[in-house]
């Protein structure tokens, strides 16, 4: 096998606009075909985005024998029973975060995957594979900060529309499930390690019933991390990671434009550098890793234990805003 040959699981739009059109791009990778509930939808979309095959039901998409992978932008609640189903029909999986809705669910997933040893799983954290953040890791690891002691960080946007799945509560709806994942799986990432305990202040929209502005607190013991995610705030998002000698901070830290370059500026001394990345597509990044990982039976870049140890910390903050209190974590060396 040189080309992993992929499905879709759903017309969702982070599919069809984003992810779908970074695939084709990969190298190992071919986009086959794409399910929808409706056939007449799905041979709508496979025909815009020239795939091959589209499926009136998911169950026959896992049903071909075609299809090797699948990439899964459904709704939240639904990423773990459709990720199970397609393991059982053998199909590699890339799941959108959050993989789960809490840590026992997304420890279910794990146990479940470990008795499809040949079959590939992960989270698609795509921020990871962008080189900023590779750099960014790497920067810190080398001592460019010094000793790393604190990452603040943001995520916002702004929508009270019921109809939007991120204000549906039932379907996993509200800003931790949406982007404060991104929050702690940077921190979580540029610590190396777990927080040992974490707290929070959590706003509930009185109408959704969810999350709509959330302040977390992590603290790994040699330092900290801060952020603030909402839902109905001003579109903004930064990333600041400060040490004892320097600081690194992310223009665009989640959603990074693949059309121009990206800058990090990395402060240290009385000076300032600003370093610049090529334009690149993070989510063809993320799928030709995956699919390398197939292709060559090796370890998945993100293994599916981080997205227990993330939705562990989501559901630790919650904990914490709701008994206004710290909440002790597992700590666990990445």
């Amino acid at each position: 096998m040189d080309t992993v040959r992929w499905g879709i699981l759903s017309t969702a739009r982070i599919g069809t606009v984003h992810v779908i059109p970074a695939l084709q791009r990969a190298e190992h990778v071919e986009v086959t075909g794409i399910a929808s509930r409706e056939l007449e939808r799905a041979k709508a979309v496979a025909h815009s985005l020239g795939l091959a095959k589209a499926y009136g039901s998911y169950d026959a998409l896992l049903a071909d024998p075609d299809i090797d992978a699948v990439y899964i932008p459904l709704p939240n609640d639904q990423h773990v029973p459709w990720s199970l189903r397609a393991l059982a029909a053998g199909k590699h999986v890339l799941c959108e975060k959050p993989i789960a809705l809490t840590a026992a669910e997304a420890q279910s997933l794990v146990d479940a995957a470990g008795t499809y040893p040949n079959l590939k799983i992960m989270e698609a954290f795509m921020y990871r594979f962008h080189p900023q953040w590779q750099r960014a890791k790497e920067m810190v690891a080398q001592g460019a900060v010094g000793d790393l002691r604190t990452i603040q960080s943001f995520f916002s946007y702004f929508t009270t529309d019921p109809s939007n799945i991120r204000n549906q509560l039932a379907h996993g709806g509200g800003g931790l499930m949406d982007i404060g994942c991104y929050n702690i799986s940077y921190s979580r990432f540029i610590f190396g390690s777990e927080p040992e305990r974490v707290s929070g202040i959590v706003e509930y929209d009185p109408t959704f019933q969810t999350d709509r502005l959330v302040s977390g607190m992590l603290d790994f013991g040699r330092g900290t991390a801060t952020f603030t995610c909402s839902t109905q705030l001003v579109p903004y998002q930064r990333v600041n990671i400060f040490g004892t000698d320097g600081r690194l901070e992310i223009e665009i830290p989640v959603n990074a434009p693949a059309d121009r370059a990206c800058r990090i500026w990395h402060q240290h001394g009385s000076s300032t550098d600003e370093i610049t990345f090529d334009p690149c597509n993070q989510y063809t990044l993320q799928g030709e890793a995956f699919s390398l990982s197939i292709i060559h039976d090796r370890p998945v870049p993100t293994p599916l234990d981080d997205a227990v140890s993330n939705t562990r910390v989501i559901e630790a903050i919650v904990r914490g805003g709701r008994e206004h209190t710290w909440v002790p974590t597992l700590r666990e060396s990445r």
